[in-house]
């Protein structure tokens, strides 16, 4: 009894940690969960989301790679961001909620779908390119700035887009190529 009280007490606090923003990125690293709810974070983190399941809730886990571990160890957990997000697929009456255009997503999936096939990074200018197929020249850019401030993309000095955090842990890349390709 004393044990699920405990445990009831920091799943209130995680969820409060995980919900509410306190940086410039959504989330909360690691460190910060070890801190305010002890070494067995981990635990409390799955037992949360056993719960948020009901509500089509998950948390999920960013590493700082592009690759994240199989089995990570405590250390690369300390270094992870943890936040909240959709367990499901977004529906169409969901992604109008977003507050962008169709066409604005349209233009992110692109921009990362070409980016996956060019091997995870790819020359802004190519990315521009593309785009000015389906959006408005004026648009492009714009579309691109907003892309890398939501955290979807990252651009390094060299004018090369990566994926970034977000993408990493919004979008399901393997399923959006398979959908791309026509595959299941």
């Amino acid at each position: 009894m004393k044990r699920k009280a405990y445990y009831t007490r920091q799943i209130k606090r995680a969820t409060h940690l995980l919900f509410y923003r306190h940086h410039r990125k959504p989330g909360v690293k690691g460190w910060e969960l070890k801190k305010k709810l002890g070494s067995d974070y981990p635990k409390v983190l799955e037992v949360l989301d056993r719960y948020l399941k009901n509500l089509d809730l998950q948390v999920k886990t960013v590493f700082d790679g592009e690759n994240p571990p199989k089995k990570p160890t405590l250390e690369q957990l300390n270094k992870a961001r943890f936040f909240i997000t959709l367990r499901g697929e977004l529906k169409p009456k969901e992604t109008k909620m977003m507050g962008w255009r169709i066409d604005d997503i349209a233009g992110l999936a692109t921009s990362i779908s070409y980016i996956i096939s060019k091997k995870g990074k790819a020359p802004r200018e190519d990315v521009e390119e593309l785009l000015r197929y389906k959006l408005p020249g004026w648009r492009v850019g714009a579309n691109i700035d907003r892309y890398i401030r939501y955290g979807y993309l990252a651009e390094d000095e060299n004018r090369q887009l990566y994926l970034d955090w977000r993408t990493r842990a919004e979008i399901d890349q393997k399923a959006l190529v398979d959908l791309l390709l026509g595959s299941e």
